[in-house]
């Protein structure tokens, strides 16, 4: 696997092309199925969110798994079963985001995916909207992971000094090049880079995660946002169908990221 990985076992990260058909994702999710098993392990796919082979504990002691809100507008699709009760994260983030990204909800992968209870995925996150999340929209479920590291974090998992200034989608060695990197210096000094993942890796995990959009923002204290924006997982645990393109383009993940609401206070 790549960074992604690498963080969210490379931690909020992975996805295809830059622009993705319905056709195209379903035909990569059947060659997932018959040829591999998701990279590393439930734990990893959570580190690249999280940057620690743990997830975070969501939803609450009766429903580890997941809990829901629908994200407000006349476009907000419905969810397939009984909602269960709202979690303040996914209200919060609802609200920074256009109603036709459907409906959201707080997940646990490590609950869905191993069945883990409350006290095996809890963690402990820094920003106030760090978690992972579903997005239930056309009967397709994909995932938003979402985490904040430090720069003592982030230079523990990469066994070297954090460097904000350093290029992301510059090839290094014979580690393969990012899919349709993008990297922007923004006016505050911060440095988003984005990228597309196919997510076509080995592993021994019986899911298959389909492509992701993927996203860091280096800070100038070293500290890092990382993301996925996820089409979704097939096998173990699922939710729902891959959807045909991450649920948050990469000029919503640029306002998300950007925004005061992700930072913690003080």
């Amino acid at each position: 696997m790549n960074d992604v990985r690498e963080l969210l076992g490379r931690a909020v990260e992975g996805a295809g092309k830059p622009a993705f058909s319905a056709g195209a994702v379903y035909a990569k999710a059947a060659r997932i199925r018959r040829r591999r098993r998701v990279a590393a392990s439930a734990a990893v796919l959570v580190v690249v969110a999280a940057g620690a082979f743990t997830l975070p504990r969501t939803g609450g002691d009766e429903d580890p798994a997941h809990t829901s809100v629908a994200s407000a507008g006349p476009s907000a699709s419905p969810t397939t079963s009984a909602p269960a009760p709202a979690s303040a994260k996914a209200e919060r983030l609802a609200a920074l985001l256009p109603a036709d990204v459907g409906e959201i909800e707080e997940v646990s992968l490590l609950a869905l995916i191993k069945n883990a209870t409350p006290e095996q995925a809890r963690t402990t996150y820094l920003g106030p909207l760090d978690g992972q999340y579903a997005f239930r929209k056309d009967g397709g479920v994909g995932y938003l992971l979402l985490t904040l590291m430090d720069r003592e974090a982030l230079e523990r998992k990469m066994g070297r000094p954090a460097d904000p200034a350093e290029d992301l989608c510059a090839r290094i060695g014979q580690e393969p090049a990012r899919d349709d990197c993008v990297r922007e210096v923004l006016p505050d000094g911060r440095t988003l880079t984005t990228w597309h993942d196919s997510m076509d890796y080995s592993g021994d995990d019986n899911v298959g995660w389909g492509p992701e959009l993927v996203g860091r923002l280096a800070q100038s204290d070293g500290s890092q946002f990382l993301v996925r924006s996820s089409t979704g997982f097939e096998g173990s645990g699922t939710l729902g169908p891959l959807l045909p393109e991450p649920p948050l383009s990469r000029q919503q993940l640029k306002k998300l990221l950007t925004g005061p609401e992700v930072l913690p206070k003080g």
